[in-house]
Formats: C-alpha cells, structure tokens, sequence
C-alpha cells in the first residue's frame, strides 16, 4: 500500500512541473507574420539627440540572429564596442561609444530580429537619427553583379560602401564610413548620406570584416571621386578579383641537382635570359615554383636575368644566381596527362603536357592506330612547342585523310617515347583517344555580331561547364562566324583587350586601372539565361549587346595597329602561340 502511495506522489509531481513548463503550443496553423515593431527609443528620425542605447519593443517574442553581422550602422562605427541583447520581445543595444557631431545615423537591422518560434524576421526595420539639427537625405543606389557570372545566381555577402574622400584608408585596409548590402538579386541602396566627395567600393565580404581580402574575394572600385549633392541612381559595380599583394622572390636554393625559385604568386609572363637557355637550361612552372635544370653545369653556378610579371601588371627584374650541384636525391619520374576524349574534324589537335622538360622524342614507337592492324606514323613536322620558351608542353597536329572512314583514333605512344633533361622516360604506355565528327551531324553556322567599336576583342565560345570550347582573336571586324559545330548548348563571351597582349587582365586599384570589360551574350526573352542551343544543321544569328556601368569612367580608345583581322585558335588560353618545331 505504502508503495502504491508512492508510485502516485511521484506521478503527481511529474504531471504538475509538465503544467508549469513553457513550450510552444503544439498544432494549430504555422506562424508566418514577422515581428511588429510597437516602440522606439528614440523615435525614428529624432533631431539633436546623443544616445547611448537604443531600445525596440515588439509585440511578441523575438530572438537575435547574427546581430553583428546583419545589423549595418552607417556613418561607420565600432561594432566591436556594441553589445545587442534580446529579453523577451525587446532589443536593447548599447552603444558605448561616442557619436560625432552633427551627423546623421542609420541602423539597418536587415533579418536580425526574428520571432522567436519561427524565426520570420521582422521587415524594413530601420532606425535613422540625427546627433545634429538636421537628418542628412542623399542617396546612393545601383546594382552589384560579377564580371564572371558564378554558379549561384543569388548575390549574397555583398557589401557597397562609400569614403570620405581625405580619408587615408580603402576597402583593402578599413571598414567605409557608409555601407550598405545587396539584396539577392545585386541591388542596394545606401541613405541618409551628408553631401561631399566620396569614392565608392563594393565587395564580397565572405569572412564578415566590412573589408576585402584582394586574395580571395572579389572587389569593384571607381577611379575618380564621387561627388553627392544629389541623389546618385542606377550605379553598376562589376566585381572580380585581383591580388594586389607584392609580386617576389621568396627563396632561391638547390634542390637535388636543381634549382628552385620560390615566388610569393603565381605570375602570368616568365622571361629567362641566358646563352645557355632553350639548350642546355630549362625551366618548368609549378604555380608559385619555377625549377631549373642544366644538363651539364654541375658544382658550379651561372648567373640569369629574370624578368617576371603577374596578373595585375606588377613585374620583378633581377639577376639571380643558379646553382647546380652533384646530388645522390632520386630524380623525379617523367607524369605525362593529354586532351583525350576531344573531337575534331579534318585534323587530330593532340597536347601532351608534361611535369618537366622533354628534350627527345623517339617517334618509332609514336603512332596512331585507327583499327587493330592499321597506324599512322607521327612525323616530326607535325609535333610544336605552343610556347618556345616552356619545353613542358607539346601540341601535335595529325591530319586524317579522307578516305579513312573509321570514326575514333588513338594516338599510341610506347614505354620510353618520350625522354626528359634528366633522361628519365615515361615507363608507361600512353593511350589518347579522340573521336572524327561527321559533318552532317554539326551546326551549320553561328554568326555573332558584337555591338561595339571597340578593337581588339577575344571572343570565346564556351561549353555548358564554362570551358573555353573555341577562341577568336578581332582586330579589324566586330563579327564572326563559328563552323562545324557540335550540337550542344553553348555560352558566348568577349573580352576588351585594351593592352593587346591577348588575355583577360584584372584591375589594379593602385595604379586606378580598371579591369579589362567582359560582356556575355544573353537571351533577349530572358536575360538571367546565357545560353546558346544549337542543333546539327542549324544556321544561328546571334548580336552581343556590351554591359554599361554609371557613373561613367573614361575608357582608353582601342585603336588597331594589326593587320590580321581574325584568328580561330583551338586552345584553352586565348592567347597567340609560336611554333617551335621539335
């Protein structure tokens, strides 16, 4: 008996602490209205106030999400030294700090503050006061978008900002003294702003500091001071990156019977000046380490001139000592990788790249088999260096007669084809395969206009993944017609090659240079899409309309000093190759 009296006290107890606990009431319909904002301390718009905390009350329960990242305070202060809670249905956030003087405030809470049950953010929550005896009301409004289009076609993280134009710092070293976010779709809108000279950054801020880091995230800038007396709309920011950190030599030493030369970033051009080099001196790049070899200079040293240059412009030019030992450390085993799997037309177009320098290759076991009896012998005049200066790469360009009908074709290459400047050979077979298109299976013909005077221009078709499928050097012409393509749905790019040199250049907010423009082709019925179907036998005509950014940054005249008017070149760079036979 005393037992069950028991069991019926604890059971007592248990039911009377599950009446007295809080929850969420269980069924019902999903709440899904925001908070609502039922006070403000102070008053939004207040005039010749100084506060030290500020105060909103709603009409439920709220949480605080990320408050300092989501809650933007412009002109700029130290979030650092600001405390945000939230008890119940109030926020409380403590400045503690001093404001300036006659200046006017906006605290933009974004999604912040958010029900407590379902998180639904309360909407176009602002706070805007003046410390002095007038609210400031200019705007600053565009639009943010990528130079290169990423996979997600959602802006986020973005962040655009305005400095004071005496102000020492950028977006590079401080947060700005206005700044405001893009919304999803890139747009933005900064208030409230005191009349002056600003200049004006955006950027993807990732790592939530209200600054860029040149080496991971992307950035835009106008060269020339902005100055705000009215309103400024429909400003366009293109972002794309460009490291900006010093171009040098980190180490230099020997490794094994080689030499290293460690850099700090990967450059983009490498010139090598010496007797010996191209003969007996090579060199091969693995991203930010250039390793030389000799094939004869042993225990001793040569001095070289070394001229490097890395995206933005930056360039080193200096005289470098290589030094080149006896040494028992194994020597590195000869990796060859190759473009198989591509298609062509009349002619196999074959790379073969390599991890060192090759300086022989023994073309009786260098072939292409079509069937289980037949080859073509390679001949030597068919095999180049695309780059003479860069013995880590060869191209070979097979043509196919006619009258073989057979439709894939693989280029053989027997355990010890090719030798390096270490004379190791590759001890395996390489096997590339590449298959012949039939013409009455291709596009009949693409036909892009670029609407546009500028000169040069690379243009570059691109697949579905954003590989570059075919390149077009113009010089003379803003049109060009695309043959014998394989049906596939594609995208058209064109780069301005103000400087010529055949390649994309970012920008270089140190010397105030902008990067080179960049234009894509879009669908006139939707302009989100890039994409270009093309079926076999299909004649396309298609016009490249140029992006605008505003306020306007004067642009170099292109002018034409070049007489070839249009080169096809099936590479991945677009860039200009000598032929250097081996």
């Amino acid at each position: 008996m005393k037992f069950i009296k028991y069991i019926l006290a604890i059971i007592i107890i248990i039911c009377i602490k599950s009446c007295a606990k809080v929850s969420t009431p269980m069924g019902g319909e999903k709440d899904e209205d925001p908070p609502i904002l039922i006070s403000m301390k102070p008053s939004n718009e207040s005039i010749n106030i100084k506060p030290t905390t500020i105060e909103l009350e709603f009409n439920e329960y709220i949480k605080l999400e990320n408050a300092n990242k989501q809650i933007i305070v412009t002109p700029r202060i130290n979030k650092d030294e600001m405390v945000a809670t939230a008890i119940k249905n109030k926020v409380n956030i403590k400045l503690n700090q001093e404001l300036e003087d006659s200046t006017t405030y906006v605290f933009n809470f974004q999604k912040s503050i958010q029900d407590i049950t379902e998180g639904n953010p309360a909407e176009n929550l602002k706070l805007v006061f003046s410390t002095g005896n007038e609210i400031d009301s200019l705007k600053f409004t565009g639009r943010v978008s990528y130079v290169f289009p990423q996979k997600d076609k959602f802006i986020k993280d973005v962040l655009i900002g305005l400095y004071e134009k005496n102000d020492t710092t950028d977006v590079l070293l401080a947060p700005p003294y206005y700044i405001a976010a893009a919304d999803t779709a890139g747009r933005f809108e900064i208030t409230n702003i005191k009349a002056g000279e600003y200049r004006a950054y955006a950027w993807h801020d990732s790592n939530n500091t209200l600054k860029a880091e040149d080496k991971s995230e992307a950035y835009a800038f106008f060269g020339d001071t902005i100055t705000i007396n009215d309103d400024i709309n429909d400003v366009q920011f293109l972002l794309s990156k460009a490291d900006l950190s010093d171009l040098r030599i980190n180490r230099a030493s020997t490794t094994g019977e080689n030499y290293d030369v460690v850099l700090s970033k990967d450059p983009v051009s490498i010139q090598v000046d010496h007797k010996d080099f191209g003969n007996e001196l090579f060199y091969r790049k693995n991203e930010k380490n250039l390793r030389f070899y000799h094939t004869s200079l042993r225990n001793d040293s040569i001095q070289i001139a070394l001229n490097l240059r890395d995206s933005v412009g930056f360039k080193v030019d200096t005289l470098i000592y290589l030094k080149f030992e006896e040494s028992d450390r194994r020597k590195e085993a000869l990796e060859t990788t190759t473009n198989t799997g591509t298609s062509f037309l009349k002619k196999i177009q074959a790379e073969f790249s390599f991890n060192k320098p090759i300086k022989e290759i023994k073309y009786d076991s260098l072939f292409v088999k079509y069937d289980s009896a037949s080859i073509i012998p390679i001949e030597p005049k068919w095999v180049y260096l695309p780059d003479s200066s860069l013995f880590t790469k060869i191209k070979i360009d097979i043509p196919i007669p006619d009258s073989i009908s057979n439709s894939t074709f693989q280029i053989f290459a027997a355990d010890s084809t090719f030798f390096d400047i270490e004379n190791m050979f590759n001890e395996k077979k390489i096997e590339a395969n590449y298959k012949k298109l039939n013409p009455e299976t291709l596009v009949t013909e693409l036909l892009v206009t670029i609407d546009s005077e500028k000169r040069p221009l690379i243009l570059e078709l691109l697949d579905k993944s954003g590989k570059i499928y075919k390149t077009v050097y113009l010089t003379e012409t803003n049109k060009h017609s695309f043959l014998n393509l394989e049906p596939a749905t594609y995208q058209l790019r064109v780069i301005v090659d103000e400087n010529k040199n055949r390649k994309w250049d970012p920008s270089n907010m140190r010397e105030n240079r902008q990067a080179e423009q960049v234009w894509y082709y879009t669908n006139p019925d939707d302009p989100k899409s890039y994409d270009i179907p093309l079926k076999a036998g299909w004649t396309n005509e298609i016009t490249v309309i140029p992006r605008t950014k505003r306020p306007v940054i004067s642009e170099p005249i292109i002018t034409d000093d070049e007489n070839e008017s249009a080169t096809e070149i099936d590479v991945k760079e677009p860039v200009e190759e000598e032929e250097t036979s081996m």
